[in-house]
């Protein structure tokens, strides 16, 4: 299995050698004389290499996103909404080559890859409704003569640090409403999947250099973890969106809390689909299956672990196995396989001590997982997607593996099984499989699913969005993409104006001079 990538490479500008830094319209060259090589987890071919930055690049970097925001803010929203409206349009062009580099890069499934991209031009599209719609509220003063409002206006610099799960759509989720809202960006994307920022970076420097805008706009910086740690303890970031895991985020948010900064957190997810006797058993195996799988078990928003009606459960978890049975794992570029590789053989590792902690822990499993092994699966990153019986509270249920290990248990009464399912210290998504709709109902009251993110007859993993994204408790708490999350980019100002020849106090004081 030979994948050749060079004309995607080519038509997305990507060279032999990348740089280390983007600011705005430059592309800026590392003192850091390693050159690091980004290899493809679907067949283990050096795809291109990229420099590390170096302090002094991020130095330079934040030079000029700090005096390009002085002009940007300054440009009328939606006029900063048209230059999404083009990013947008460039994305559209360049669909089917960023797509297949996201998939080839990361290793996800070649019409998930082509989805992202899809996603970035979905929140491109909100992005430019919004920028005509940045409202805030007016209020009656209690004082006479007096008038009330609140505004919104721009943050200042919005740093972005992104997985290599989803290597560009979270990066467009936050970057197209920080833009509109006048802010400017710099973004770490992940060092496993740096070249898909790259062509993205490539593709923005087209839409500034048409609008002759100045550098520093959308900034782009390239590195290991110690970069995350120079922008968490940067004061001159005024917020810092950044996604991975609940160790990452509990770092990143002690060092931007202690500095009083802002940030939005989207760490782990550890998510259930509670399929009741009453669900669609057809519709939940193609929920289940999907949002276990999807993406080798490798999204924030997968299915990890089933909880299911003791009366359905022989019957459902059957209808599992001949599934798995089912599934062609290989080369993701092949649209005719359902699972490709994980991102690396670390993660292969991360997969292989999770089963084992399962079965010692007591687990039982239905469907056996493990590495596959010959010419179609070369790089080693190949696993075997797997289902175990196990209780939900083995200590390796409470936790997230990034694989595509399926936790299946049992239940008697639904207040058991939504019992169970926020009994776990992540809560990202949640789904309920359910033709009655007290279930539904109850599933989605306030005693019901803890998450951020709620489903009836859906699954776990893949959002819209038209939504507000995020999760609660470990998760981190933080909102991303649609709904009135823009206004975390945003500070809000209250306003009173008085017109009066007076000036009379709130409360009724008196203070007479």
């Amino acid at each position: 299995m030979i994948v050749d990538i060079k004309p995607v490479l080519s038509n997305l500008g990507i060279d032999a050698v990348n740089d280390a830094c983007f600011t705005g319209q430059i592309w800026l060259k590392s003192s850091n004389k390693s050159i690091n090589t980004i290899f493809s987890p679907v067949d283990g071919r050096a795809i291109a290499a990229v420099q590390f930055a170096t302090q002094p690049n991020y130095d330079q970097v934040m030079i000029a996103a700090t005096t390009a925001f002085k002009t940007w803010r300054l440009i009328p929203a939606p006029k900063r909404g048209d230059m999404i409206r083009q990013l947008g349009d460039e994305l559209r062009k360049n669909k089917t080559d960023l797509g297949k580099l996201v998939s080839y890069e990361m290793g996800k499934s070649l019409q998930e890859g082509w989805g992202e991209v899809q996603e970035m031009i979905d929140i491109c599209d909100f992005a430019v409704g919004l920028s005509r719609q940045l409202y805030g509220l007016t209020m009656h003063s209690e004082r006479p003569q007096h008038r009330m409002y609140e505004q919104y206006h721009p943050l200042g610099v919005v740093g972005i640090i992104s997985a290599f799960n989803f290597p560009v759509a979270v990066w467009a989720w936050n970057a197209a409403l920080a833009l509109v809202c006048g802010n400017v960006c710099v973004w770490k994307p992940s060092e496993k999947a740096p070249l898909s920022a790259v062509a993205c970076q490539k593709i923005m420097q087209k839409v500034l250099a048409q609008n002759n805008l100045p550098e520093g706009i959308s900034n782009l910086i390239i590195g290991d973890k110690s970069l995350g740690e120079l922008m968490a303890n940067d004061v001159k970031i005024a917020l810092l969106s950044a996604t991975g895991s609940t160790k990452m985020g509990k770092a990143v948010g002690a060092a931007v809390g202690a500095r009083l900064g802002k940030h939005i957190l989207e760490l782990g997810g550890n998510n259930a689909i509670i399929i009741t006797q009453n669900a669609n058993l057809e519709t939940s195996l193609m929920a289940a299956v999907f949002g276990a799988v999807g993406t080798a078990g490798q999204r924030c928003t997968s299915t990890r672990r089933l909880i299911i009606h003791e009366s359905v459960y022989q019957k459902f978890s059957q209808k599992l196995v001949t599934a798995y049975a089912q599934l062609r794992i290989g080369n993701p570029l092949d649209t005719t396989n359902h699972v490709g590789p994980l991102i690396d053989k670390d993660a292969v590792e991360n997969y292989l001590n999770a089963i084992e902690k399962c079965k010692a822990q007591g687990g039982n499993f239905l469907v056996e997982g493990g590495v596959l092994e010959g010419e179609n699966y070369l790089s080693g990153c190949y696993v075997k997607p797997c289902i175990a019986e196990v209780e939900n509270h083995f200590d390796i249920v409470q936790h997230e593996t990034f694989a595509p290990i399926l936790y299946l248990m049992q239940y008697q009464n639904l207040d058991d099984a939504i019992a169970m399912q926020n009994a776990v210290p992540q809560g990202l998504s949640s789904s309920i499989m359910t033709n009655n709709m007290q279930e539904a109902e109850l599933f989605l009251a306030v005693t019901g699913s803890d998450c951020g993110i709620a489903n009836v007859n859906i699954g776990t993993s893949g959002a819209e969005i038209g939504g507000a994204f995020g999760g609660e408790k470990e998760t981190g708490g933080g909102r991303e993409s649609g709904s009135d999350a823009w206004k975390a980019y945003m500070r809000r100002q209250t306003n009173t104006i008085n017109y009066a020849n007076t000036l009379p106090l709130a409360q009724g004081i008196k203070f007479d001079i």
